[in-house]
């Protein structure tokens, strides 16, 4: 055997060294990168707290210090008489769980008879339904609150939810997610004589699980942060006002209570915090898996 030539040898490990060098400095410069976004996209909320914790009048003074914090900010938004941000809180929480939960049950149903059945024009349906994505949501405004009107929903809980529930989008990414299903299960199911909803509550749903909390959980955030429909909804004095519409009302007419607005909107967050941290899980295979399907 021939030996290899001692330069030729150091040339190879020089190149080597030379490819390691640059994986390295890619691999450095793109942590760089996603560090610096990442302190761009959490810098928002250190200052809500920084504001949130220190006194008024002092909202907006560059001092980092956190030698005196006044948590009294979190305490007083619950018990201002003229705020009842508790109130506020809660109608949010029912109008967000309740057009989350009802809306990805219908877009499961829908999905599953755009994926496993066959009807005549299923195909040219499902391709108008997408091409209403494009129509921009302000069109629908009027039209939407004619209807609330007519069916006297204003200012009930129904009305900030109801008109939101038909979500195109939430029936697309089900539809591709289920066609990713093996057919297999289903027509076993169909054998030992199983109906429709049996196997749509029994196989479908489970199988789609993470699919249908990733609509759940979009859904639970646009209904959480809706301020316009809720305020277009909603009188000045109803008692259904939610977390949106409630926080503009710290904004007086002659000036704003930064603090108390900072605190509130901190608690604001804590509820899609939660919810994305224990379903994180299933809204990013939700996302990768309905989205690779072609």
């Amino acid at each position: 055997m021939k030996r290899a030539e001692p330069g030729l040898e150091e040339e190879e490990i020089n190149e080597s060294r030379l490819e390691e060098l640059k994986r390295r400095f890619r691999r450095g410069a793109l942590m760089v990168v996603l560090v610096i976004m990442a302190v761009a996209m959490l810098f928002p909320f250190f200052w809500m707290l920084w504001v949130a914790l220190k006194e008024e009048g002092h909202a907006f003074t560059f001092d980092f210090s956190w030698a005196k914090p006044l948590f009294s900010n979190f305490a007083s938004v619950w018990k201002n008489p003229d705020y009842p941000f508790g109130k506020f809180f809660l109608n949010s929480l029912v109008v967000a769980t309740a057009g989350g939960a009802v809306t990805a049950l219908m877009c499961s149903m829908g999905a599953y008879v755009f994926a496993k059945k066959d009807f005549a024009g299923k195909e040219p349906l499902f391709w108008t339904l997408l091409a209403t994505m494009m129509v921009p949501g302000m069109v629908y405004l009027v039209p939407q609150f004619a209807l609330v009107s007519t069916f006297r929903w204003v200012n009930t809980y129904q009305g900030m939810f109801v008109p939101h529930l038909a979500s195109v989008w939430g029936l697309f990414l089900l539809r591709q997610y289920m066609e990713t299903l093996p057919d297999s299960v289903i027509e076993q199911a169909k054998i030992d004589g199983a109906g429709d909803w049996r196997i749509f509550f029994t196989f479908v749903v489970p199988l789609s699980m993470p699919a249908i909390a990733t609509v759940f959980l979009i859904t639970f955030l646009f209904h959480w942060n809706n301020f316009l429909w809720q305020l277009v909804v909603n009188t000045p004095d109803s008692p259904l006002l939610t977390l949106p519409v409630g926080l503009a009302l710290f904004r007086g007419q002659y000036t704003t209570e930064w603090t108390k607005l900072m605190a509130a909107s901190a608690f604001s967050i804590v509820p899609i915090a939660i919810i994305f941290g224990f379903a994180q899980r299933f809204f990013i295979q939700g996302m990768t898996v309905g989205a690779l399907k072609e």
